[in-house]
């Protein structure tokens, strides 16, 4: 397909090399076409074993987790390399994942490659020993060092919606920190994780066993990774059930776990806010890169009053968006990932008819395309919070609309989930405005459009969103240890 990938998608990065998969190859999937594109190794449990001794022995045995300097370098290496590949690995991402080219420049390639000078220069800058002076507890006198050093092997499991983000955004904290690491990407997008370990051996000075690359179809290998002794932190981003199943598998060994999960944000529209431009902008980004998501605001709540507005507001701005060619400069809303990932999506929409929802726009496969995993956007009305469609996550370019009275009642129903990942606030009067972002139980929010993403800024969630911080020193921290040395005076 590309000089990145001629002979390296039916091979693994183990120990610094590139080795064939133990169970062969599996089809790779176009999402906007539904044809095969070509294959990528097929990992087993041998091959997810060879991979955590990789880094066990490169953790235990060399110096990469103490000389701060040479991961730096390394680091620099790594981020020019992306860049100079950046044209391959747009190719890989449309191609693979089905993002529109747009967003290749933003959030899908080109910023988390930016992304990785953070934590580059956070392990540059960062202080690793802290001076807690002299004290005598327990009647001793006694000189106090507080230490931080890397955990030791990562398990990084990440899923399909945003490959190069995600795999970013744990790589390279993880590596900043110290630690040596198992990268196990979703068996739907391997060959952007494949990339990067073309690049990481051909073009960096990354020692081997450092990085170690396992792509596989088998769901399975992530719980070995996760249940493995050896490993001293699982790295996980994904679904809420499969969280719940990593975390069980960490907990045999009581490893430190950083769990990302799913989210069902709401998007609150308070009285006093410019209605048409608000339901607009969630409208919108909801299409975007069709609702894949964790953060997504899947739940538009507008005043009572004006629900009949909003939903016709809404329903003009996403029918306006048809889903379209993810090499199309013009396209917002390319195909979902899979067959199966279409199947589920309209699975929810069939769930909020059963409940007595309104499909206002879309609902269905869009006529214009027979082939690809396209879903129509879709606005739903006249549910009640309490439905499944309203409380699960559909991972799909799909928003429910629901009317609340009264500020009090807005934040509870944005807080009625099992979710805190995310969510927004519009409107004019900022002591309502902080009234209400403080009331909401979630770990980011945007006020009047607000972007909370970025490379220093930590994200995560409350509730089952997840545990711990993504991004960030609060990230960067998430893959340290903290070690206290006293001696006597």
């Amino acid at each position: 397909m590309n000089s990145l990938l001629p002979g390296d998608s039916s091979r693994l990065l183990i120990g610094g090399s590139l080795v064939a998969g133990g169970n062969g190859v599996f089809d790779n999937v176009n999402p906007a076409t539904e044809e095969v594109i070509g294959t990528a190794a097929d990992a087993d449990a041998a091959d997810m074993n060879a991979a955590i001794a990789a880094a066990r022995t490169a953790f235990d045995e060399t110096d990469w987790s103490r000389d701060h300097a040479f991961r730096v370098r390394c680091l620099e290496q790594l981020q020019a390399a992306l860049k100079a590949h950046a044209e391959e690995l747009r190719e890989i991402t449309i191609a693979e994942v089905g993002a529109p080219i747009m967003f290749t420049s933003g959030p899908q390639l080109e910023g988390p490659i930016e992304d990785l000078s953070f934590a580059t220069q956070l392990a540059a800058n960062y202080e690793w020993e802290t001076e807690l002076g002299i004290s005598a507890p327990m009647g001793i006198s006694t000189h106090r060092v507080v230490r931080r050093e890397a955990v030791g092997v990562v398990g990084a499991i990440t899923p399909w919606n945003f490959p190069h983000q995600i795999n970013f955004a744990k790589l390279g904290p993880a590596l900043a920190a110290g630690n040596t690491i198992v990268l196990k990407p979703a068996p739907d997008t391997p060959w952007c994780a494949a990339a990067l370990g073309s690049i990481i051996t051909e073009e960096t000075d990354i020692p081997p066993g450092v990085v170690n690359i396992v792509t596989s179809s088998d769901h399975g290998l992530g719980a070995q990774l996760s249940g493995d002794p050896r490993v001293d932190l699982i790295s996980f981003t994904g679904s809420t059930g499969t969280g719940r199943a990593v975390m069980a598998s960490a907990a045999q060994n009581l490893k430190k776990t950083f769990l990302e999960l799913g989210g069902k944000s709401a998007f609150i529209v308070l009285d006093d806010a410019d209605l048409a431009t608000a339901v607009s902008y969630a409208g919108f980004s909801l299409c975007v890169h069709a609702g894949q998501g964790c953060a997504l605001t899947t739940r538009l709540l507008v005043p009572r009053a004006r629900y009949d507005e909003a939903v016709e507001a809404v329903a003009a701005t996403m029918s306006g968006i048809r889903p379209g060619d993810p090499t199309s400069p013009g396209t917002v809303c390319g195909p979902v990932i899979s067959d199966r990932q279409r199947s589920r999506v309209l699975g929810y929409i069939d769930s909020a008819r059963a409940d007595g929802g309104r499909i206002v726009t879309g609902g269905g496969r869009p006529a214009e395309h027979e082939r690809g995993f396209f879903v129509e956007p879709t606005v739903i009305a006249d549910l009640d919070n309490s439905a499944k469609a309203a409380q699960e996550e559909i991972f799909g370019p799909v928003l429910v609309v629901l009317p609340y009275d009264g500020d009090d009642e807005a934040v509870r129903i944005a807080n009625d989930s099992p979710y805190g990942l995310s969510g927004a606030v519009w409107g004019k009067d900022p002591e309502r405005i902080r009234r209400v972002t403080d009331g909401v139980r979630t770990g980011t929010l945007g006020v009047n459009g607000g972007m909370w993403y970025s490379a220093d800024a930590p994200f995560g969630g409350y509730k089952q969103s997840g545990i711990g911080r993504e991004m960030g020193v609060a990230g960067f921290e998430e893959y340290l240890e903290t070690k206290l040395v006293a001696t006597a005076q």
